[in-house]
């Protein structure tokens, strides 16, 4: 990309670093270029805790917003690798048509499970960021922690590097909105309480300042059903730990897809109906620190 094409909209995104900077960047918006434009199937991959809910929500947004024909698939494994699901792509993904699959923290250790990507010729984008093996996984990865990244923060969560990603394409396609979505980007970051440092900490404070103005319908119906009245972080990291029931309930992995679908609902009525559900499913259990 010309710098000047980078540069367009990027003053409007105060504090925070040039997502160029990300080894891979230019690569990934490159071939997601192509599959927004050529109508191509695109997969989005994560996993069930609030980082990668967010995450897939976020993405989702921004690509349905370009008219992207795009799905996601929420991993129900309790993999310690965080890898992709060899099964999941054999039996679901290839069958749905993909060409592109992007996971969002997740994939950084799955060097098989790309190399079947490529047999079965879908194009795999990782984004990721927990730590990197010796051998990397032969894909276009977005990940601060990999060798030759001269990213300056390396503590970006995963629905922090998600966002460096929309915010590469935002520049591309001239969005003005993109900064809508940080309101996403400060609940999946204080799921990862410890991380809230640096640009993390500043995503988290510009994201409680434009959730004072979301039209997210998910969060409306968040606020309303949780009678929060004030948006501050303390209010709002207590909102993150209750949005998912104990990792003991064995629809963890629906409660994220049904997650999902509340950050991503344009109904209001349909968002309350989710709100509640989700309240309802943590009395009785244990709280889930993600």
């Amino acid at each position: 990309m010309e710098k000047h094409e980078r540069n367009i909209y990027y003053s409007r995104i105060l504090g925070k670093r040039d997502p160029f900077l990300l080894k891979g960047m230019g690569e990934a918006l490159k071939r997601i270029i192509k599959a927004v434009n050529e109508r191509e199937k695109i997969v989005i991959y994560g996993y069930y805790d609030l980082d990668c809910i967010t995450s897939v929500s976020l993405l989702l947004l921004v690509l349905k917003y370009l008219n992207a024909d795009v799905e996601y698939f929420v991993s129900d494994d309790r993999d310690e690798d965080f890898s992709i699901n060899a099964d999941i792509i054999k039996n679901h993904i290839n069958f749905l048509g993909a060409s592109l699959i992007i996971t969002v923290g997740c994939g950084i250790n799955s060097v098989d499970e790309v190399e079947l990507c490529k047999e079965l010729g879908i194009d795999v984008i990782i984004t990721d960021y927990h730590k990197c093996k010796d051998i990397l996984p032969q894909a276009v990865i977005i990940n601060p922690n990999q060798g030759g990244c001269k990213y300056p923060f390396k503590s970006l969560t995963a629905v922090g590097v998600t966002f460096k990603l929309t915010q590469a394409i935002s520049m591309y396609y001239q969005m003005k909105c993109i900064n809508k979505y940080l309101d996403l980007v400060m609940f999946g970051t204080l799921s990862k309480y410890s991380l809230v440092k640096g640009e993390n900490k500043l995503m988290v404070t510009q994201g409680m300042y434009h959730l004072n103005y979301t039209n997210n319908y998910g969060f409306k119906a968040l606020i309303k059903v949780y009678n929060i009245t004030t948006i501050n972080k303390e209010n709002m990291y207590m909102l993150a730990h209750s949005i998912i029931p104990s990792m003991k309930n064995r629809r963890y992995a629906d409660n994220a897809r049904i997650a999902i679908e509340l950050f991503t609902t344009t109904n209001m009525d349909r968002a309350e109906q989710i709100a509640k559900y989700l309240k309802n499913e943590i009395k009785g259990n244990e709280l889930c620190i993600l």
